[in-house]
């Protein structure tokens, strides 16, 4: 009888304290798209691209304007999110694609991961954690990748990565079953959805192309695709109001990094993708920046400035806009990480810092740790593509310096006062400019030369070493 007691008691009291910790830590979802641009965007004064429920989420919480990922493009944008670290940490300055090209450019087949991971320290705070959408952190092409479960999610449905291929429509309704089932089990939850859109191929459906008959081709297919991604981010927003979810989640809607643009006028063709399948090539591609140089795998703001929204009801300032708060994507893991009671690993030195007071409008815009970045760029500019030449940039404070490879051919902005980074003050600041490429320098000599760990694919072995 005691015994039956003294379980009954402790049953209660586990039963207790699941619930306390359910109502207490906030559910997160980050709503990552693919090549979104900043002017991407009905809130943002695009001309005719219609987003009412991003909208929303501006209407409902704060815009950050002055939010850069880490890298533009795709594969080290997201290692950063994962990560809180500086990309180049992990030899991944590029996309993931076939085995040949990342060897060639001196990267791993896939992030390790044995690295560390903001799931994996997510579900040790006791939180449920999935991954919906667009993966890349490997490629589909190479078969012997890890999956993403080998990461720290509880559950996932995603493309671009080894296994079954999840169709692009179907992240939302695998989002909100996920929800459903968390709040059943009366557990948080951290939710990735990563959306397709507007990468290449367009995925179109007729009734969003109808939604924009009277657009030229290219623009209505563009606007089209956005228009889905928004109503499917609709769907997951109306789902936390059914389940009385919305005032404990922060949902936060950013992209991997600026949009994407042919360099010469293109024609509109079909084209067809291992990952996702057929759908319109980049003739369609009518991405805008909000008057930021560059685009797409630009170290310029049109390449690394990307939309950043974020809601939690209560918590973060309704209707509002920030346009001083420099917030980098290797902010994400500690802000996090801090917002769900989540402890670092011992050994782990995250590259970011916690913004959650910056989220909630307490926090000083300056921002006293540096912000790196290192790509592949070929010098001098190619040909159609002025803004794709930068191999290093660096902000601190209120600077911003872009170099070449070899430091011959540098450019400062004071990037508060200047966000379209229009007039280069390098000749008037040229101590400054020698202390950030001395930064850059000191940067670079932590990085790894090459990749470590279980990172290389079995089809490694079949290369010819003199190729």
């Amino acid at each position: 009888m005691n015994f039956n007691k003294k379980a009954l008691l402790t049953m209660f009291f586990s039963m207790v304290i699941t619930i306390n910790v359910w109502a207490t830590k906030p559910n997160i979802i980050f709503i990552f798209a693919d090549d979104w641009g900043w002017g991407d965007l009905s809130c943002h004064g695009h001309p005719y691209v219609k987003t009412p429920h991003i909208d929303r989420l501006a209407k409902e919480g704060t815009d950050f304007t002055r939010f850069t990922v880490a890298s533009g493009v795709c594969s080290p944008s997201r290692t950063a999110v994962m990560t809180g670290h500086f990309p180049a940490r992990y030899n991944i300055n590029g996309h993931f694609a076939w085995v040949p090209s990342n060897a060639k450019r001196g990267m791993p087949d896939w992030l390790n991961p044995k690295a560390p991971l903001l799931p994996r320290m997510l579900q040790k705070a006791g939180y449920r954690t999935a991954h919906f959408g667009k993966w890349h952190l490997a490629n589909n092409m190479i078969t012997d990748s890890p999956l993403p479960s080998e990461y720290g999610y509880d559950a996932y449905g995603a493309f671009n990565c080894a296994g079954e291929q999840m169709p692009v429509h179907e992240d939302a309704k695998h989002t909100i079953a996920f929800i459903e089932k968390c709040n059943n089990e009366k557990k948080p939850f951290f939710i990735n959805l990563w959306i397709h859109e507007p990468h290449t191929p367009f995925h179109t459906v007729p009734k969003y192309r109808w939604r924009f008959r009277e657009l030229p081709e290219p623009d209505n297919i563009y606007a089209s695709v956005l228009s889905h991604a928004d109503d499917r981010i609709g769907e997951v927003l109306n789902a936390l109001d059914r389940l009385k979810l919305t005032k404990n989640t922060l949902v936060i809607f950013s992209s991997d990094n600026g949009p994407a643009r042919a360099a010469s006028p293109t024609e509109l063709t079909l084209m067809h993708d291992t990952a996702t399948g057929a759908g319109y090539g980049i003739g369609a591609a009518k991405g805008i920046t909000g008057g930021r140089k560059g685009y797409k795998a630009a170290l310029f703001e049109g390449g690394i400035g990307v939309p950043f929204i974020a809601r939690w009801p209560g918590k973060i300032g309704a209707g509002k806009v920030d346009n001083q708060s420099l917030i980098s994507a290797i902010d994400l893991l500690p802000t996090f990480c801090e917002l769900a009671g989540a402890k670092f690993p011992a050994d782990y030195r995250p590259d970011g810092v916690s913004q959650l007071e910056t989220l909630k409008g307490r926090k000083s815009p300056t921002r006293e740790k540096p912000l790196f970045w290192k790509a592949q760029s070929r010098w001098p500019a190619p040909k159609g593509r002025p803004h794709h030449w930068v191999s290093f940039a660096v902000v601190y404070k209120n600077w911003k310096l872009l170099s070449n490879n070899e430091f011959t051919h540098t450019e400062l902005y004071d990037i508060t006062a200047n966000p379209f980074e229009k007039n280069d003050l390098t000749s008037k600041n040229p101590e400054i400019t020698q202390q950030l490429i001395k930064q850059i320098k000191n940067w670079e000599a932590t990085l790894p030369t090459q990749p470590t760990g279980k990172v290389f694919s079995a089809e490694r072995g079949n290369l010819n070493p003199e190729k």
